[in-house]
């Protein structure tokens, strides 16, 4: 980003790099770590955790780098302070660690991200995290606790929901009014799973059940959960209205995104916070887009003169993310200017709660997002709480302890949560802190 390389630069040539631990080395974790290393002057990747050792290990050598393994939180503050790469796997110690001004959190997971996320923010770093699973679920009061301890907690750019704010600040930002933030996808299918998905995860390097919850939709109601929350927008309905182009054939021919703005016409209310979507089966994809109007028509003529048409609904958008590539952006924005990419204004707006994938009996683990049991569509928060709706966020872990029918949506009597877990702690607080009285204490 402009302003940000130079930045960058001028910390590089001072000799006062921004100094960054990195938290999980999966597939995004590595292409990180890589594009630190090897593409961001003025910052310095000091030390990676991982649960197993290996993986953060690979990060680095794959990089060209030869990490030290460090067990301890004086071990990993004295390579820290010599410069030398490090690698753990006591992430809480890491995050804990002096010399450090920022973590980015790319581990994938639910509860253990909690903890870390936590951690680091109590310690007095920077976070900035590709979750949009733990954001959509404890983002707002993970919020709060950062901006009490004077810290940024944000969400990264690169990835979808990253984009779309910055196009959302920049539309904005030209005086139009956005009034539908998107996400454009080419497969919704809410009953794929880790079997379906087992090829495709294995030509890519990615995990099945991860790979599922692209497809089956829980991970784009994560992601407008997430813009819903970082703008005041909500959703026009349960599971947003996602018209499909593609007539459910993945290889159909593409319709021009400018095409598909009359779906959603009729739930774009100028008055409203507007509304967060997405849509199957358009181009250019797989990008972004954001809807808005000009109430200007002055300015409405010179938005026709360039391109965009004559309105009401002005069409911008972004064709591509590119995920780790723009994550250390999204580090020396939060660490030099204090700016956060995409968090949460306050309370959330939008969450995403779990639909049974199939008929579900007594006993039924839900083991994973993107799995066998249950797959998430977004809902706004006044009707998850009204109809103590379960978060999916919350689920995985949990045991069924009645029948559910496939397609309807789980609530929290229908399962028994593990006991001792963080995220459902914060998910307590949060909704103490933030929801009207009578009803938080009707969910508790």
């Amino acid at each position: 980003m402009i302003i940000v390389d130079t930045a960058l630069k001028k910390r590089a040539a001072a000799g006062n790099p921004i100094k960054v631990g990195l938290v999980g080395a999966g597939f995004q974790g590595r292409g990180i770590a890589l594009q630190i290393i090897a593409s961001t002057p003025g910052m310095r990747l000091c030390a990676i955790a991982n649960r197993r050792i290996d993986p953060a290990v690979r990060a680095f050598t794959e990089a060209g780098v030869e990490p030290v393994r460090c067990d301890t939180q004086p071990e990993l503050e004295a390579a820290i302070a010599a410069g030398t790469p490090a690698v753990t796997e006591d992430a809480i110690a890491l995050v804990r660690a002096a010399g450090l001004d920022a973590i980015i959190e790319v581990t994938g997971s639910l509860d253990y991200a909690a903890i870390v996320v936590l951690a680091a923010i109590e310690s007095g770093k920077h976070v900035v995290q590709m979750n949009a699973e733990l954001d959509g679920t404890v983002g707002p009061i993970l919020r709060r606790k950062a901006d009490a301890r004077g810290v940024v907690y944000t969400f990264s750019d690169g990835d979808q929901p990253g984009v779309q704010m910055n196009l959302f600040r920049f539309v904005a930002g030209m005086g139009c009014k956005p009034v539908l933030c998107g996400n454009i996808k080419g497969l919704h299918d809410p009953y794929r799973d880790p079997t379906t998905q087992r090829a495709f995860a294995e030509k890519w390097g990615q995990k099945p059940a991860m790979v599922a919850s692209f497809a089956d939709g829980t991970k784009i109601s994560f992601e407008q959960a997430i813009v819903a929350n970082g703008t005041g927008m909500k959703v026009a309905r349960r599971g947003m209205l996602g018209p499909d182009f593609s007539g459910g054939n993945p290889g159909a021919p593409l319709v021009p995104l400018e095409e598909t703005v009359s779906a959603f016409a009729a739930h774009l209310d100028g008055g409203g916070p507007g509304i967060v979507d997405y849509v199957v089966g358009a181009r250019p994809g797989p990008g972004v887009f954001v809807l808005a109007t000009h109430d200007d028509a002055r300015q409405a003529h010179y938005l026709n003169l360039y391109k965009l048409g004559t309105g009401p609904y002005y069409c911008f958008y972004t064709p591509y993310h590119l995920c780790h590539f723009e994550v250390p952006t999204s580090v020396a924005r939060a660490v030099l200017f204090a700016d956060a990419v995409l968090t949460p204004l306050a309370g959330p707006e939008v969450g995403v709660i779990a639909i049974a994938k199939k008929d579900l009996v007594a006993g039924d683990l839900i083991d994973e997002l993107g799995g066998y049991e249950v797959y998430g569509v977004a809902d706004n928060i006044e009707a998850i709480r009204a109809e103590r709706l379960l978060p999916i966020g919350l689920a995985v872990g949990c045991k069924v302890v009645r029948a559910v029918a496939k397609d309807a949506a789980l609530t929290f009597d229908d399962i028994e949560i593990p006991t001792g877990r963080t995220i459902d702690a914060l998910y307590a607080e949060q909704e103490a802190t933030f929801a009207p009285a009578s009803i938080s204490s009707s969910t508790n």
